[in-house]
Parts: structure tokens; sequence; C-alpha cells
């Protein structure tokens, strides 16, 4: 085998002397795709762009890596994203590599594989942001519009029960060839996922419980794909280009596991805030509602904030402290997070 450079930089060809002549070059194209994530009004939000051929479904910001121009893919994707939508990333960290066939489908391509590194990106938005953003073409979306089977701040979502149970039950009888080549038992794949029976509903399994809706066929994209299973329930949740809401439930998931374990949570808070604000943003990361005493006692214990002696009217009610991100911490403790629950 042997790996040649290709006229376009950010191509690699793989040559293959001993297949057919139309299999012997295989072009590889390397992207670069970015859930970037934002909390307002303790909502959420993922940046998704508009696509220039007119889908009308979201995407993800995304770019092509050329080693011509960029040493790193961080480097690249930075710029990317600054140009199509002119935000200025703050943390970022890279989540996975996306390289199944057929995840990129367009009209009319042939002979090309895109295989996307998928990165994780948070930041904070204000007035200015947000204009720039309408003018690029870009907007903000709740990510729960793209997976509203994971907010239980207002507890179990009726989703679960009224459709996508009934349909995983009867995507379950057709598991017995699953069984036979040694897989897991869908109804055993079903409980984990959900949290069913005796099985806790675990916040950190979003990627488990996407796939295995891809897998029923009950997610859009399953059926542009053409990989779904026969179903007659209608499709969940807002449907992504290509594979992007795999990416987003990625995303979701790390960090998800990532506030437990590392400060990040203050990536999206601005420099001073009240407690009843950071309360609300590890929710609306989480999933899931928190008791307000049970959660400044942790905080605390946690040493992750400190007073600065101001206070704000701004919540309508009794002035509130403000505080902000303790950054000493980072010295201190090698696992600084808030141990908000999980497995």
């Amino acid at each position: 085998m042997r790996m040649a450079t290709c006229p376009s930089s950010f191509y690699l060809c793989q040559s293959l002397p001993s297949m057919p002549a139309d299999d012997r070059a295989i072009t590889v194209e390397i992207g670069l795709n970015a859930a970037i994530v934002a909390v307002t009004s303790r909502s959420p939000r993922i940046l998704a762009v508009s696509d220039e051929q007119g889908d009308s479904r979201d995407g993800l910001p995304f770019g092509p890596f050329n080693p011509a121009h960029y040493r790193t893919f961080e480097t690249s994707l930075r710029a990317s994203v600054e140009q199509q939508t002119a935000l200025n990333l703050g943390y970022i960290e890279q989540l996975y590599t996306f390289g199944d066939q057929g995840r990129h489908r367009l009209a009319g391509e042939s002979g090309t594989h895109m295989v996307s590194v998928g990165y994780l990106a948070l930041t904070r938005t204000d007035a200015e942001n947000n204009a720039r953003l309408a003018e690029a073409g870009a907007h903000w979306r709740d990510w729960y519009s793209y997976l509203p089977w994971e907010d239980w701040r207002q507890g179990r979502p009726a989703l679960i029960d009224q459709l996508i149970l009934p349909a995983l039950r009867q995507w379950e009888k057709g598991g017995h060839q699953d069984e036979r080549m040694g897989l897991p038992q869908r109804r055993t794949r079903t409980r984990l996922a959900f949290g069913l029976d005796d099985f806790p509903w675990d916040e950190e399994r979003v990627l488990e419980r996407y796939e295995l809706l891809y897998e029923a066929g009950l997610v859009g994209e399953a059926a542009i794909d053409g990989r779904a299973a026969a179903t007659d329930a209608p499709p969940v949740g807002l449907t992504m280009r290509h594979d992007h809401r795999r990416i987003v439930a990625t995303a979701v998931a790390r960090l998800r596991g990532k506030i437990k374990y590392r400060p990040v949570i203050f990536e999206l808070m601005p420099p001073e805030f009240t407690l009843t604000e950071l309360q609300a943003t590890v929710e609306a990361i989480s999933g899931r509602h928190l008791h307000k005493q049970n959660f400044r006692r942790l905080v605390e214990g946690a040493e992750l904030v400190e007073p600065t002696g101001m206070l704000t009217a701004a919540t309508g009610g009794r002035p509130a402290a403000l505080f902000r991100f303790r950054r000493q911490i980072l010295d201190e403790r090698p696992a600084p997070g808030l141990k908000v629950g999980g497995r």
C-alpha cells in the first residue's frame, strides 16, 4: 500500500495496485466539525449554520483541513469557524473521528470519502456576537430540539413513554439475528440506555441512546441514509445534515461527564454570576433538576467559587450575592469539578 499526497493539499490518495482500475484511488478528505455550545436564558444551545446549497436542515460549522496553511487541526478549525460565523472560540477539545462509510453524502459525489474530526467548543454569547452570527448565516438552537428525550429538568419526558418506548418494543421483536451474531439483546440495550426496570437513568449515555434510536429508525437521519428499520413511528427530534446529530450527541455526553471532574462549566458563565445562575447552567447541561440547598453545599464544599463582595438586583427579587470562579483551584486540586451525579 502506498500513501501519496493528492494535488489538493488536504486530500490523501490511497493507491491499491492489486485492485480493479476503478478502485485503485480512494480519495479521503479530512474535515473538521465543531459542536459549539453556549447557555442563554437557561437553555443549552448549539451553533448551527445554513447550507449554501439550500438544504434546510441544520448543520455544524465545518471546514477542510489544509496542512499547507495550518500546522494543527485546532488552528484550522478556529480559522474556519471564525470565517463562517465571525465567532472567536474559547475552550476547545477534540471529541472523536467520524469516518463511517456514507456519512457525508453529497449530490453527485463520487470517489471521495469524508472523514471528520469532531470538536467540542464552549463560548459565551452577547447581543454583539449574535448580530455577527446572524450576518454570517448562523444561529443558536436549543440542543434539546435535537435530543428532546434528554431533558429531564421537569421530570421524565412524556415523549419517552408515549412514542419512543412503544416503538423500541416493536423494534426489539426483530432482535433474534443480533443474538445469533453474539450481539447484546435489543431489550438489554434499551433497558441500559433508557434506565428501565432496575437500571438507573444515566445522563451520560447520550450517544448510546441516539445510536439506538438511529438503528431502530426513530430519527430522520436513518431514513435519509437508507438504514432505517421498518417502523410506523414518526421521527423524534430535529434532523440534521449528514451525521451532525451524532456529533452533537457525542459532544453532549462529553460535556455532561466533563463538568463532574473539570471546572469547564465556568467557560459558559459570565465573569460574575449568582449561585442561582450557576445552578441553572449546570441543570441545563446535565438535563436534570438539582436540589437548591444540596447544590449550594456542593459548590461551597468544592471551593470552586468565591464572593465578589457585590450584589445584583437583576434577579427581580431580593439582591443576590455575586460570585466568580476561584482559579486557584486549578493549582490546588487535580480534578476540580461538580459531582452532580452520574455513574
